[in-house]
């Protein structure tokens, strides 16, 4: 191929801009490992990078998109040959490295992970990094000794990416789980998914919080951070964990140690980005395993490349519900 299509995002006059171009394989960056991208997907991430709503890239021009998926057309590592079905994310994939919004990628061989037996290439995807991040979650809080039969688990934005997955997930594997989210309207979308409880985040008073307040939750996985991660805080039991994974609302935490030294509740980063072995290979096969999303199918949509740019809009809205998947060249 002597050229590609690519979405190179770009500073112009002090602004970013991104559009869809063609590009070669010569202006790609250093990597041991070539890849025909099958798919893509979109994160909040991608949306914030490519329209500049976010100060996300590092630096210009590049290639966005943080998670690709496809097969191996040139290596210079052994662990890759040549045909290996392969997924790329994180890392510095999509915002200081040319990413997953190309029909050609190349990265270092250390950010590669071979797809695991029982995926597609559009269901590694489907996943991507939301789905890594939450599965991470969900691991590092196994690790810190919650179960299902220590109570109740709240998901906060819940109808976004990493937040439907973590619901998906949780129930499937027994949780109780509670969906936090401020879109009433998809409550039965969350119960489809397997939460037992949908609570509506107007409902709750962030103007009162509490050191300390009644005890509802043994585990959580945060999106959102800022005052709804501090009032999580207060109302964890004791020995309660929390999973640190977003900053939507939010990178502010104003709380007490109250929680911490007085109930014993952990809180843990989850670092999805620039987590290595062996959590990452580790994390894929359980996605590919017990931590499948039952509803993965339901909850993601596919589209065509050109209709990339106009998706982001959706995101930066707080519009963007389930997995959206970008086709470059399928499999």
């Amino acid at each position: 191929m002597d050229s590609f299509k690519a979405l190179l995002i770009e500073e112009q006059d002090g602004q970013v801009v991104s559009a869809i171009t063609q590009m070669d394989e010569s202006r790609l960056d250093a990597g041991e490992v070539t890849i025909r991208v099958a798919y893509s997907s979109v994160n909040y991430k991608d949306a914030l990078a490519a329209t500049g709503a976010g100060k996300i890239i590092r630096r210009f021009p590049c290639v966005g998109g943080i998670d690709l998926s496809g097969v191996v057309i040139k290596s210079a590592d052994p662990r890759f040959k040549v045909g290996d079905p392969v997924i790329a994310t994180s890392f510095d994939i999509g915002v200081a490295h040319h990413g997953g919004y190309a029909e050609i990628a190349r990265v270092p061989a250390d950010w590669v992970v071979p797809l695991p037996a029982g995926l597609s290439l559009y269901e590694a995807m489907a996943l991507g990094t939301a789905g890594f991040t939450a599965a991470l979650a969900i691991v590092r809080m196994e690790e810190n000794r919650l179960t299902p039969a220590k109570g109740s688990v709240i998901v906060t934005g819940a109808t976004g990416g990493v937040g439907s997955l973590a619901v998906d997930m949780l129930a499937k594997i027994g949780y109780h789980v509670v969906a936090l989210t401020g879109k009433e309207s998809e409550a039965g979308y969350l119960r489809s998914l397997g939460a037992a409880e949908v609570l509506v985040r107007q409902s709750i008073d962030l103007s009162k919080i509490r050191p300390l307040d009644k005890g509802r939750w043994a585990g959580a996985v945060d999106n959102l951070g800022g005052d709804i991660l501090a009032w999580i805080a207060s109302t964890m039991e004791q020995g309660g964990t929390i999973a640190s994974i977003g900053l939507a609302a939010s990178m502010k935490l104003n709380t007490t140690v109250a929680p911490f030294i007085l109930r014993g509740v952990s809180l843990l980063g989850i670092d999805s980005g620039y987590i290595r072995e062996p959590y990452r290979r580790d994390v894929w096969q359980r996605l590919a395993s017990d931590l499948r999303p039952p509803h993965l199918e339901s909850m993601s949509r596919k589209i065509a490349f050109e209709e990339l740019p106009a998706t982001f809009t959706e995101y930066v809205a707080g519009r963007a519900k389930g997995r959206v998947v970008v086709e470059l060249a399928g499999g």
